[in-house]
């Protein structure tokens, strides 16, 4: 089950150091490309919740089955994807059926671990669910680079096939109840779906096309609102509603939905920002970019070890207050950010980053999740997943907010000190033109030429800059975060198993 999760989770960023790659082998237009992680995301994000009502319909084991069927099949076919389009539908149709294998999984160690155990599959759900989209670009990048980008898709079917195979035999967790398909919520599921669509949509493309600028983001905007309020006040009146939002009443699952949200934020938001300025600061491949970021996913397997012995003899958390403040203090190392950073430079911020990463993930679930009674835990397991990644669409939009305002603003700045005044300017535009001097009637060509590569380092600057600004935002983020652990209840899990724990 656990590898299921983790191949679900890291197809959400497989494809983002290869996106170019995909866009070149389908033909397809710049404004197009990003539909390849945009679908995936929206389906995902709408399934997620869906997923604790589906189990009490079809079973933990043949919803999980299901799903990983479902999810191998759709692999296949974004490997054989022959335009924009089909490859758009297929990505969608993998988020929409491979989501279920997420949550599904959280609930799932609640039933085959009770006691101390518990410390044991936090520590290794939270490291999965913290490394996996990590690794993505990383293991993405390997793959482009030495085969194409097919097997993006292709490396998913044999695990796939694998767990498709073995979940039947070896899962027992709890039986179908189809009556439930009688009582279900649809008008909800509709709302919801909507909802969730619309918002992820909107978080994903508004950055591209200038926000309220665009009419189909106004739209988006208010059908997201709508729609969102409607389906508060449905699943608030409802008697069987198919995301159970009055789970928010217990206060540790409250604050383990925020923190989730700002984990998600941490997490998705700096996969989004690292290999986008080694990208494009840097010029950095996407093997390149894998191996400068790689160090961030092996810290994160080496703070396993370290959670598990700590987690046995401190209070999870002020674990988790350290995971968090770790994760701060990572972003604000961030910030010190310049053109000329790499791997080395990026080295010390990925291990405070990654290091503490299960201390920061793995309590929440102990503690948010831990402390619901168990009929209660399904339905809210969606809940917590869904904030994760929701926090992660918002993260990723409000970073490529803050690069689009920001690059803007210290461009200006910059160039308002690039006056006649400035020698260093001066002597940097006579050296370029210099160069064409000696070629007859090409002295206007030096100019241009000069004031073209004046251009490229400020914006160079002002896109660095951007960057810093974005890793603060997120440490102030992790502040917050930090701040809020104080206020959740420690809980003792129960040492037996109690009854349909699951």
């Amino acid at each position: 089950m656990c590898v299921g999760m983790f191949i679900a989770l890291l197809d959400i960023q497989i494809v983002a150091s290869s996106l170019q790659d995909i866009g070149g082998g389908l033909s397809a237009a710049q404004d197009q490309i990003s539909w390849v992680q945009t679908a995936y995301l929206i389906a995902e994000i709408i399934m997620i919740p869906l997923s604790g009502w589906l189990t009490r319909v079809f079973s933990t084991r043949w919803l999980f089955t299901a799903s990983a069927a479902g999810f191998t099949v759709a692999s296949l076919l974004c490997g054989l994807a022959w335009n924009i389009q089909s490859m758009i539908v297929f990505r969608a149709l993998q988020g929409l059926l491979g989501a279920s294998m997420i949550p599904t999984v959280f609930t799932s160690s609640f039933h085959y671990f009770q006691g101390p155990r518990r410390v044991y599959s936090a520590a290794v759900i939270g490291t999965i669910a913290s490394v996996a989209p990590t690794l993505g670009p990383v293991i993405g990048g390997w793959i482009t680079d030495t085969l194409n980008w097919h097997w993006l898709f292709y490396v998913n079917l044999l695990p796939g096939l694998a767990i498709t195979l073995l979940i039947p035999a070896l899962v027992r967790i709890d039986e179908p109840n189809l009556q439930l398909l009688q009582e279900a919520d649809y008008p909800g599921i509709a709302l919801m779906a909507v909802f969730l669509g619309t918002l992820e949509y909107v978080l994903e493309e508004g950055t591209r096309w200038n926000w309220f600028d665009d009419e189909t983001i106004r739209i988006c905007t208010w059908v997201a609102a709508i729609s969102g309020v409607l389906f508060v006040a449905r699943s608030l009146t409802f008697a069987r509603p198919v995301v159970d939002l009055r789970a928010l009443t217990n206060r540790n699952f409250l604050i383990g939905c925020i923190l989730s949200f700002i984990t998600g934020i941490g997490i998705f938001a700096t996969i989004y920002l690292t290999p986008l300025f080694l990208g494009y600061v840097r010029g950095f491949s996407a093997w390149q970019t894998g191996v400068a970021i790689f160090s961030t996913g092996a810290a994160s397997l080496v703070g396993v070890p370290a959670y598990i012995v700590l987690a046995r003899k401190f209070d999870t958390r002020w674990l988790m207050m350290a995971g968090l403040a770790s994760f701060g203090a990572a972003m604000w190392s961030y910030s010190f950010i310049t053109h000329e950073w790499g791997g080395d430079e990026l080295f010390l911020p990925q291990i405070l980053r990654g290091l503490p990463q299960v201390f920061a993930v793995a309590p929440s679930v102990t503690l948010g999740l831990g402390s619901l009674p168990p009929e209660r835990l399904k339905y809210a397991s969606g809940l917590f997943n869904m904030m994760r990644n929701l926090g992660g669409a918002v993260g990723i939009a409000a970073c490529g907010a803050i690069l689009n305002v920001r690059t803007n603003f210290h461009f200006l700045s910059v160039a308002s000190n690039l006056t006649p005044a400035n020698g260093a300017m001066i002597r940097l535009v006579d050296e370029v033109a210099d160069r064409y001097r000696t070629v007859p009637g090409a002295a206007q060509d030096g100019h241009v030429a000069a004031l073209k590569q004046l251009w490229q380092l400020a914006y160079r600057e002002a896109s660095t800059l951007a960057y810093a600004d974005a890793f603060r935002a997120i440490m102030v983020a992790f502040v917050i975060a930090t701040l809020l652990v104080p206020l959740m209840r420690n809980v003792a899990a129960p040492r037996t198993p109690p009854p349909d724990a699951h």
